[in-house]
Order: C-alpha cells, then sequence, then structure tokens
C-alpha cells in the first residue's frame, strides 16, 4: 500500500516531514459505497455532512442532513458532498480505514468520503493533521504546496488559501494515494465525476489536552487531593471593605495555593488519554443485539465463528489497564485476550476457544456482546 516502502521507513521518512505520491496504492480499488449508497448515508441525521458548491464564482456551504432532492443534479458542476465518519455507518469503509493502522488508533481518526462532480472541489486549503487521499473513484486534480503564507480569503463560509502557491502537480486515478503531513496547501478538483476517500488522523492541540486533562483531574477529585477537594472556601479574617468590587487579595492567594497543590502522575496521564482517546464521538451509538444469546449459546457461536469489535468500538491499552469507549477497566485477568483483541479487532474461533478456558474473559466478553460493542464473525 505504501509503494515499495514498509511502514517503519514511511513513519521514519515521510510521516509528519514531507508529502508521498504513491501510484496504485491499492490497485483494483472499489469505492466503499456507491453514489446513492453515500447519498442515503448523507440523510442521516447522526451522520456529518458538508455540501460545497462553487457555482458562478461563489463558494457556498450547507450542513446535512440532505434529502435526495436537497443535493444538486449530479450533471451539474463543481458541486462536492463531504461525508464524514463513514467507518462508523460501513463495514467496508472500516476495513479500508483498519489498514492504516500502522499509525497508533490513538491517532486514527475517521474516514471521509469525497464525492464530487465535474470542477468540483473545497478549495485551495491546508489541514492541521495529517491525511492520506485515496482515489477510489473517477480523477481529481491535486496540486500542493509547502508555503508559508496560510492566510484565508475573508468572508467566505470556507477555509479558502488566499494565495495559493502550487509547486506540484498530479493527476489520481483509482488506485492512487496522496500522503500530506499538516500545513501543506492543497486544492484537488475533480475531472469528471469522482470519489476520494480521506483519512485523517486527530490532532488535538495543547490547550485542548490541558483543559481536558485538568477536567480530568477535577472530575475524579484527584485536583486538589481527597480531602481537601471538597472543603469550602473559607476567610474568618476578611475585614470589612470599601473598594467591594476589588477581588480580595487573600482570595488570589488562597486559589493560588490550592492550585499550586495539582499534583499528578505518569498514570493519571495515561488514564486520561485513555479514556479521553476512545471516547465514542457524540454521535455514536452502540446497537445491542435484538434477542441476545445467554452467555452459554455466545460461547458456542463465537468458538465457531470468532468475535470482533464493532466499528464504532475503540479499544486502548496501556501496561496497567484497558480503555474501552471511554471507561478504563483493570487488565488483570483478561490481558492476553483485551490485547490480542485490541491489536487486531478480532479473534478467530480457534483463539476464542483457547481462551474461553478462562470464565472471566468469556463472562467479559459476552457483557460486551450484550451492549453491542462486539459482533460475531470477522468484518466482512
Amino acid at each position: 500500500m505504501l509503494g515499495n516502502l514498509t511502514p517503519a521507513q514511511f513513519m521514519r521518512r515521510y510521516w509528519q516531514k514531507k508529502p508521498l505520491l504513491i501510484r496504485q496504492a491499492i490497485p483494483d480499488i472499489a469505492a466503499p459505497l456507491t453514489r446513492d449508497e453515500l447519498f442515503e448515508l448523507a440523510d442521516q441525521d447522526e451522520v456529518e455532512s458538508r455540501l460545497i458548491t462553487h457555482f458562478r464564482k461563489k463558494w457556498q456551504l450547507e450542513h446535512g442532513p440532505f434529502a435526495a432532492d436537497e443535493l444538486p443534479s449530479v450533471k451539474q458542476r463543481a458541486w462536492t458532498l463531504l461525508v464524514q465518519g463513514v467507518d462508523l455507518h460501513n463495514d467496508r469503509a472500516r476495513a479500508l480505514l483498519d489498514r492504516f493502522r500502522f499509525v497508533p488508533d490513538a491517532r486514527l481518526d475517521d474516514l471521509m468520503i469525497s464525492y464530487a462532480t465535474d470542477g468540483g472541489g473545497v478549495g485551495p486549503h491546508f489541514d492541521s493533521y495529517d491525511v492520506f487521499l485515496l482515489q477510489v473513484h473517477g480523477k481529481r486534480r491535486w496540486r500542493i504546496g509547502a508555503q508559508r503564507d496560510l492566510s484565508l480569503q475573508p468572508g467566505l463560509p470556507l477555509k479558502v488559501l488566499q494565495r495559493f502557491e502550487p509547486e506540484e502537480e498530479w493527476v489520481l486515478e483509482p488506485g492512487d494515494m496522496l500522503y500530506l503531513p499538516p500545513h501543506i496547501a492543497h486544492d484537488g478538483v475533480a475531472e469528471g465525476e469522482c470519489m476520494t476517500c480521506s483519512i485523517g488522523f486527530r490532532a488535538p492541540s495543547t490547550a485542548e489536552l490541558a483543559a481536558q486533562f485538568l477536567y480530568y483531574l477535577a472530575e475524579r477529585g484527584e485536583a486538589a487531593g481527597s480531602t481537601e477537594s471538597a472543603a469550602l472556601y473559607r476567610d474568618p479574617q476578611q475585614p470589612a471593605v470599601a473598594t467591594p468590587a476589588a477581588l480580595p487579595a487573600a482570595l488570589v492567594d488562597r486559589v493560588g495555593a490550592i492550585l499550586a497543590k495539582i499534583d499528578w502522575s505518569e498514570k493519571d496521564v495515561s488514564s486520561f488519554l485513555g479514556t479521553y482517546l476512545s471516547e465514542p464521538k457524540p454521535s455514536v451509538v452502540f446497537d445491542p443485539p435484538a434477542r441476545p444469546l445467554d452467555e452459554a449459546r455466545f460461547i458456542k457461536r463465537a468458538s465457531n465463528e470468532g468475535v470482533r469489535l464493532d466499528r464504532k468500538t475503540v479499544l486502548l491499552y496501556d501496561s496497567r489497564a484497558y480503555y474501552l469507549n471511554g471507561e478504563e477497566s483493570r487488565l488483570s485477568g483478561v490481558k492476553s485476550a483485551v490485547i490480542e483483541l485490541a491489536d487486531n479487532r478480532y479473534l478467530s474461533a480457534k483463539r476464542f476457544v483457547t481462551l474461553s478456558g478462562q470464565s472471566s474473559v468469556t463472562a467479559l466478553l459476552h457483557e460486551w456482546y450484550r451492549a453491542g460493542w462486539i459482533q460475531m464473525g470477522e468484518l466482512r
């Protein structure tokens, strides 16, 4: 998939360093969804979709859902439909996303599909994250440049570069793929009807991580210590004041002393990252089986078919705990099974039989099955 490069070579030479064009990264590829299936997905409330048009040289942006009659005609030029998180709704898209798991799951975000009619695109822009642009239907012309001027055109609903300075240009056909590190300017324009899969990666900002981590500590009552965290502010020595709107110096000093006591360990950081990065997106809803099998029947069926993580499930782990869809649990007693399932997203029937000798493992997997977090059989 990476041409003549191994994943290790790609990560060392290109990841977050420079662009890479790979001809026929995935030969004979077919789009995970047909055009009609993508349009149907864009009509669902829980799916994030956007319609971008460039009619009469004017950019316009609308947010979905879109009924079929709300989209322009496929015969009309210069419009694009973007559908985010297709991997959450389609097993073929999830299987395609899994090909990129040489990058840690903690960084993998989603698979977006861009459908465009002839001349369609979103304008020259840059992304703040790494992206693989995989052509799955039709042709798209890409122009890229490593420019420093990333100022945007004012007054537009899209982030379109004010002065785009392309340095390289290619036409990608089905199976071709372009990798771009963050902040590389690029512009993709459809040549005829086309579909492009964008595999994007999470890149949380320092401010986001700091704010979420402090919230995590506070939520667990650890920011000020277990005994002091519930204590109320007291000021028995506060004198009467003639300037009531002024912040009391004693209050500032006291709060400063409280904040100075905030402490955390590597375990706290790991626990925060595991729960935060495995938290499902707000739109995600799991579908438990309508008629769940009891544990004995579950074991029997899983022994024949194996089990897999549901396409919406995120399962991460460290040396001490595992993190399933935003919840932390200890690894002890289930370590080998959980780690194998997390890394492979699948336990074969043979492996399940081997592991089913541990009642703690089968009880846990049955619980996950009843919640809709795992499914029977291999991802197809």
